[in-house]
């Protein structure tokens, strides 16, 4: 079977491109070449994908000995995406005791003011605006800082630190690299400050944190707080600017969240089932330990899959009429977080953001409108706009 190139072609906007949908109805195992490293399985059914991201025969931590299909030269890999159990429930259970949903909505309250204050800023200068560099971007960022425990005055350096985590192809490897061990060893240097006097943030939590006598080391906790803030800044503000983007698309239904805020719970859902965040397919491949039957056929002992994470969230199998944006759908069982044990452990701090987000640009900004067409940004992990220019 002769391989399709992948990429399908460049992303558009928020668009799907149909070639997922079409292999979904026609061709649910089709064999795909990246860029780099070996050819793949694409998997484009939600049954498929929600299988391979939880059963224990398919492998992370293969990839990390293999020439993976990836878009870039080097292989990046991250300590929670390179392991599978038990190392990886290891850590996963080290730092939930830190990460909680306690700690979460304790944070609720000041995301809330600080939607407000950056809104205050954005009022006051008056229209037009950038909602991305005024609003998208440093809410999550100020709330990440929140949560780790950063110092409020290092946002502006996280910011470009962060966007290097989500970088595909957008850097060089060695800028990539360069920018990454800067951010390790600031966050070393932190992490140093809380074993001496501990405050109440992610770090000196995780710095503590143990199970049965079992700790994290210093490398393991700088490189869990790395994926964590920059998992955690990048995507959410794109994924904030994207379901502005969204509800500017159909002003219908954010009259319907307006006048009923009890739906954004759901709505948040919904968007997150409909954008297809992800610029490609699920960039970490998984490696079939053994013979795996699935729907379009046999993926055999050692080939790896790539999960179309994005058209897993379209099929008409799972969610009727799924091309249909509806803030009133229940979306609940989409898999932009994942599934089973590599589930995002942020998923509850990503929700919070983007509800309180959506929440408050809704209520000061009624009648919000774009003042331009959207550029969108490529070489990244999500798809997100370079800008969002908007008036009222």
């Amino acid at each position: 079977m002769t391989a399709r190139a992948y990429p399908f072609g460049p992303a558009n906007g928020l668009d799907v491109d149909p070639t997922y949908l079409r292999l979904q109805q026609d061709e649910p195992l089709a064999r795909v070449q990246l860029p780099h490293g070996e050819e793949g399985w694409l998997l484009t059914r939600y049954e498929d994908v929600r299988l391979a991201l939880s059963d224990p025969r398919f492998s992370l931590a293969q990839a990390a000995v293999r020439d993976t299909p990836r878009m870039g030269p080097v292989r990046m890999g991250a300590i929670l995406t390179d392991l599978d159990p038990p190392d990886h429930t290891r850590l996963r259970r080290l730092l939930a005791h830190a990460f909680t949903a306690r700690r979460v909505e304790q944070l609720r309250a000041n995301a809330e003011r600080l939607a407000h204050d950056l809104l205050d800023a954005v009022e006051q200068a008056g229209p037009p605006a950038d909602l991305l560099t005024a609003y998208a971007i440093p809410l999550p960022g100020l709330m990440i800082c929140d949560l780790l425990g950063v110092p409020y005055a290092d946002r502006d350096h996280f910011q470009d630190l962060a966007a290097a985590f989500m970088s595909i192809t957008a850097m060089t490897d060695d800028e990539k690299l360069a920018r990454l061990g800067e951010l390790a060893a600031y966050l070393a240097d932190l992490a140093g400050q809380r074993r001496v006097h501990q405050e109440d943030d992610l770090i000196s939590a995780l710095v503590v944190a143990q199970e049965e006598g079992d700790r994290l080391t210093e490398e393991e906790l700088v490189q869990l707080t790395v994926l964590l803030l920059g998992a955690g800044y990048d995507s959410t503000a794109a994924h904030i600017a994207n379901s502005v983007h969204t509800l500017l698309q159909f002003p219908g239904q954010a009259a319907l969240l307006r006048s009923n805020p009890d739906l954004m719970p759901g709505a948040v859902e919904e968007l997150l089932r409909w954008i297809p965040a992800q610029e490609i397919s699920d960039i970490l491949p998984r490696y079939a330990l053994e013979d795996v039957h699935l729907s379009g056929g046999v993926v055999r002992a050692g080939e790896p899959v790539l999960l179309a994470k994005h058209a897993a969230n379209r099929d008409p199998r799972r969610f009727p009429d799924p091309g249909r944006f509806d803030v009133t759908r229940n979306a609940k069982g989409h898999l932009t977080f994942g599934h089973g044990p590599h589930h995002c452990i942020g998923a509850q701090l990503a929700r919070m953001d983007v509800q309180v987000a959506l929440t408050a640009l809704l209520e000061r900004f009624p009648d919000l409108r774009l003042t331009a067409d959207v550029e969108w940004r490529t070489g990244m992990a999500m798809r997100g706009p370079l800008a969002m220019p908007v008036t009222w």
